[in-house]
């Protein structure tokens, strides 16, 4: 036991749960631990907004599957981080967040940059913690990190008053918790894995669906083993892509509103569901609560979601990699030659497969979808692609190839400015991965100081700005659904988004013609630094293949 003040406690705390890197922007009230930090070996990245710290901390926490931390200061600095937090909420996203607060006695009285910020965060987080009494410093912390990181993974947030963080204590760091309130299953009941496999071993058109707790739960490699023993054709949701190689003769493409017709041919047609990990959002969930006669196994860390949007045949609650664990055991009990075989259904759903023809766009702009398949061609086995919300994300989901990769983007909240920050978090989790960020030149302009940060910490993430001069998204939508009356959709007044990567000294090409695509991909795939793309693409282009 040693004798320090809770703002060393506070890193002692992070050193103690191995935390390497934080994201975030100092200020009066969280100083106490910013002077501690500046003691420690964790490495700080100064973000140029908070919610970008938020959002660099949630790419950060999906590469490594662990919680990862964002800090901000009391008031406008606390509250700037609630969209990244709720981002992060609603894709179960591991985080610690601390934030500043005003001194003890202050609070409640409206003093200069108060917040209630535990108040405001409490629809979005999985719990937090308002430290008022300096001694609870190690347990909060080791209680925050586990509730973040256990169950259905999410944000947990730590308030920490100025006076406290000065104050000093006698610090242990507990190496156990119990909190009699929370304690998550991870193993699913036996009687229930053994009806699912005996519904996958008779079902003649059975069919997965990968969710992206399949990333959080680190039971990809699982799912796909588990596929191919039993010869079950995949597909996912958008949080999920990339948890079947996308070249696997398996897989069949995404599912939902922007979805891909062998995906919907599957769920269409298919007689026995298998969902790991996924929620089943109202995009995805529509045609599936409307199948009669339909098996429905369904796997979920949270038990609030398994039947919520469509009615379970087989529920099972459990942590995924625990789960598919123990069905794999029963698998492997089965004599190979019992194993089913689902040709016919496998042939049925290649002949569903379509490969949409890229159309031909007029000169001076490129197709972004012929941009995306021109650069899987370059992009190394491990690449992590992030891409951001609008167009621009059905344009990257619908074209890239992941056979060992990641796409991260936000799904649950459709946060825009999500990619530039999040790649940052990904590149500093995973250095040796190939990162790009794939963005419109709307989200950019909410992200585009982050630029600044990439510099100064020389985090080499390769930026694609898909600039067509519109918020795309809202723009087809107001063509489709409001006879063509577009308002409040136009980006002019923009900039040159490779002048403004000049001004921070980052590498840049604009490309308006496939020659030049393929030239700018090969320099942003060879560089070893930041890199900007300004990406040439006509005003209106549907999202849909």
């Amino acid at each position: 036991m040693e004798r320090m003040t809770v703002a060393k406690a506070m890193t002692k705390c992070l050193e103690a749960e191995g935390i390497k890197d934080i994201f975030g922007y100092p200020g009066a009230a969280i100083c106490p631990f910013y002077d501690e930090l500046y003691k420690s070996d964790i490495n700080h990245i100064l973000v140029r907004h908070e919610v970008n710290g938020g959002h660099a901390a949630s790419g950060y926490a999906r590469v490594t599957g662990k919680p990862a931390v964002c800090v901000a200061t009391s008031g406008p600095g606390a509250l700037n981080l609630i969209t990244a937090i709720a981002t992060a909420y609603m894709d179960s996203v591991p985080m610690v967040i601390i934030t500043g607060q005003v001194n003890s006695d202050q609070i409640g009285r409206d003093v200069f940059q108060e917040a209630d910020i535990t108040g405001s965060a409490e629809p979005f987080v999985k719990h937090s913690y308002l430290l008022k009494r300096p001694e609870d410093t190690a347990e909060v912390f080791k209680r925050a990190f586990y509730i973040a990181g256990t169950g259905r993974r999410g944000p947990v947030l730590i308030d920490v008053p100025c006076d406290i963080q000065k104050a000093e204590i006698d610090f242990e760091y507990p190496e156990t918790v119990d909190i009699r309130s929370y304690r998550p299953s991870s193993k699913g009941n036996g009687y229930q894995i053994k009806r699912a496999v005996t519904a996958m071993m008779n079902a003649e058109k059975p069919l997965i669906i990968a969710g992206g707790g399949l990333f959080t739960g680190n039971g990809a490699e699982l799912m796909r083993t588990l596929a191919e023993k039993l010869d079950i054709p995949v597909i996912s949701t958008l949080m999920g892509l990339g948890a079947m190689p996308t070249d696997s003769p398996l897989y069949y493409g995404m599912l939902g509103m922007h979805g891909c017709v062998s995906a919907k041919c599957a769920v269409n047609n298919c007689d026995t569901l298998i969902l790991l990990g996924a929620r089943l959002s109202d995009r995805t969930s529509a045609p599936i609560a409307r199948k009669e006669n339909l098996t429905v196994v369904h796997i979920d860390i949270d038990p609030a979601e398994i039947g919520k949007t469509v009615e379970t045949s087989v529920p099972i609650v459990g942590d995924i990699s625990v789960v598919l664990g123990q069905l794999l055991e029963q698998v492997e009990t089965i004599e190979s030659e019992k194993l089913p075989h689902h040709d016919a259904w496998k042939k049925q759903l290649d002949e569903s497969r379509y490969d949409a023809p890229i159309k031909p766009v007029e000169k001076g702009f490129v197709n972004p979808k012929w941009f995306i398949r021109e650069l899987n061609k370059y992009l190394p086995t491990r690449s992590i692609v992030v891409a951001d919300v609008g167009e621009n994300q059905f344009w990257t989901a619908s074209n890239i190839e992941l056979k060992n990769g990641r796409l991260l983007t936000s799904g649950g909240m459709g946060t825009m400015g999500y990619s530039l920050p999040a790649a940052m978090g990904a590149k500093q989790a995973e250095p040796n991965a190939e990162v790009i960020a794939v963005c419109g030149d709307g989200s950019f302009q909410m992200e585009m100081p982050e630029l600044a940060t990439c510099v100064q910490h020389n985090i080499a993430v390769k930026v694609i700005v898909m600039r067509n001069k519109y918020l795309g998204m809202v723009r087809e939508y107001q063509t489709n659904h409001y006879g063509n009356r577009l308002y409040a959709v136009s980006l002019d007044g923009s900039p040159s988004y490779t002048k403004i990567a000049d001004a921070y000294g980052i590498e840049n090409m604009l490309v308006d013609s496939e020659e030049s695509a393929i030239e700018g991909i090969k320099r942003l795939t060879a560089s070893d630094k930041p890199f900007l793309l300004e990406v040439a693409v006509p005003e209106l282009l549907e999202t849909i293949l």
